[in-house]
């Protein structure tokens, strides 16, 4: 009898209920729910519904058990740094904050001059991201927020918490907080009393492969069956990333609404040359570390889409074949994280009015640049030489972006798998059931079970 594991992945637009099982040797997938996300504005702060996303989770769990696939085990990722602070009586005191909001921003040098960045990253390896945890927490310190906080659960522990009843913390979602020590990988008290947060909110920190326990009798009567949660690495990224059919140390991208590219390396690297060109140090499974940086990704087309009709990528991509290379912007700047227009802010960046197809092929360009001169740091701040970048998640599907950052790297990219983040939550799942032995183990099988495709430099 088959072994089914439910895979919810959270992501900004949208979630997917995915529910995985071994046949034959390869990890099989098949959707069996998926429903549209996305933060709202009330009183002027970006917020995520929670209480909206967790009914979400239900409705999925229970279709996946309407159409045959009762999964025996269940693990939930999403994006990184967004949280929920609870009450004495395990309450969320407050929708979650979207990282888009813009509230961090009058902070953060307040954060910086109670504990200046130099010393922050050299401490937690994280990059400078004016959304990160510590400054949304600050703004909240100033706001009065965490006076009547008695808990802190990133987005994913607050799902699970409501699932089961049991508070638990994943490791690589913690560390892209800005508040996880890179070397004893728990909270880091110094950083912690420095700006004044209560230590007793943050709890001890669990590696991937988990387990959280069974569904509450409340959520039992809901999907009508009983199933077992199990951390997964919580945060997209790094269950994506042990999806790549790579070996530990190889170059990859996850490409999605944001393209993380780097390599997995055994320790932090906090020197100068890693913070100066704004690299980060996220936790990843077994306390090792994705040395990568953080970049708009996708972002921008997806923003640019919904702008014209929400067309499909495939238009927009021929749009952009039609044009050659002519603008560049900087993908990184702030002004496209959350601007009214994203066309308006593209055509603003380049001092010029640019037809649609124009503007679209900017934007191609601009990406291929930025990951050619990350892959440039990355070798600098490594010393290692990389021939082949893996891309994985949604974004190894667009061929153009494909083809634009063999040339502009010069280096092979091997795509896919697609479904990256479903499949490596899936596989932690296994890997902690016993059904796969190891990450090595479960990479193998990836890469025979996947469409996975190579495009020359």
């Amino acid at each position: 009898m088959k072994t089914y594991y439910l895979a919810i992945d959270i992501g900004a637009s949208s979630g997917r209920h995915i529910v995985g099982w071994l046949e034959d040797g390869k990890i099989m997938l098949k959707e069996v729910y998926r429903f549209a996300n996305g933060a709202k504005m009330r009183a002027g702060s970006l917020f995520w519904d929670a209480e909206r996303l967790f009914s979400e989770v239900l409705n999925g769990i229970k279709a996946a058990g309407e159409m045959g696939y009762k999964p025996r085990y269940i693990g939930i990722d999403t994006w990184a740094v967004d949280y929920a602070l609870l009450d004495n009586k395990g309450a969320i005191l407050d929708d979650v904050y979207c990282y888009r909001d813009g509230r961090t921003e009058e902070v953060i040098p307040a954060v910086h001059a109670a504990f200046p960045f130099e010393k922050l990253y050299k401490r937690t390896g994280i990059q400078f991201q004016p959304f990160n945890t510590i400054y949304q927490l600050y703004s909240d310190k100033i706001g009065g927020k965490l006076q009547n906080a008695r808990n802190f659960l990133m987005l994913p522990d607050y799902l699970n918490y409501r699932l089961t009843g049991v508070m638990r913390q994943e490791y690589t979602n913690a560390t892209s907080t800005g508040l996880v020590n890179a070397v004893t990988h728990e909270w880091d008290r110094n950083i912690l009393e420095a700006l004044g947060y209560n230590c007793d909110l943050f709890g001890e920190l669990s590696q991937p492969g988990t387990v959280v326990g069974g569904l509450k009798g409340e959520v039992r009567d809901v999907v009508g069956y009983n199933s077992t949660v199990v951390l997964p690495a919580t945060h997209d990224t790094a269950s994506a990333v042990l999806a790549a059919p790579i070996e530990f140390g190889q170059a990859y991208i996850s490409s999605g609404t944001w393209s993380l590219l780097g390599c997995e390396q055994p320790a932090a690297n906090t020197d100068k040359n890693s913070r100066l060109s704004n690299y980060s140090n996220e936790g990843s499974i077994n306390f090792g570390f994705r040395y990568q940086k953080n970049i708009m990704g996708l972002w921008m087309l997806q923003s640019v889409r919904r702008e014209l009709g929400n067309v499909t990528f495939p238009e927009l991509i021929s749009l952009a074949r039609g044009r050659e290379r002519k603008y560049i912007v900087d993908v990184n700047d702030n002004r496209f994280l959350a601007p009214q227009s994203m066309m308006a802010e593209i055509n603003a960046a380049v001092g010029k009015t640019l037809d649609t197809a124009s503007l679209v092929r900017t934007v191609y360009d601009s990406l291929a640049l930025s990951y050619k001169l990350a892959v440039d740091e990355l070798e600098a701040n490594t010393g290692e030489r990389y021939n082949t970048i893996n891309i994985i998640g949604g974004g190894s599907r667009d061929g153009l972006l494909n083809e634009l950052t063999a040339a502009a790297t010069g280096k092979i990219i091997v795509t896919g798998p697609v479904e990256a983040t479903a499949t490596g939550n899936i596989a932690m799942q296994m890997i902690s059931a016993g059904e796969i032995k190891d990450i090595v183990s479960a990479r193998n099988i990836i890469k025979n079970s996947f469409d996975i495709k190579e495009v020359q430099a």
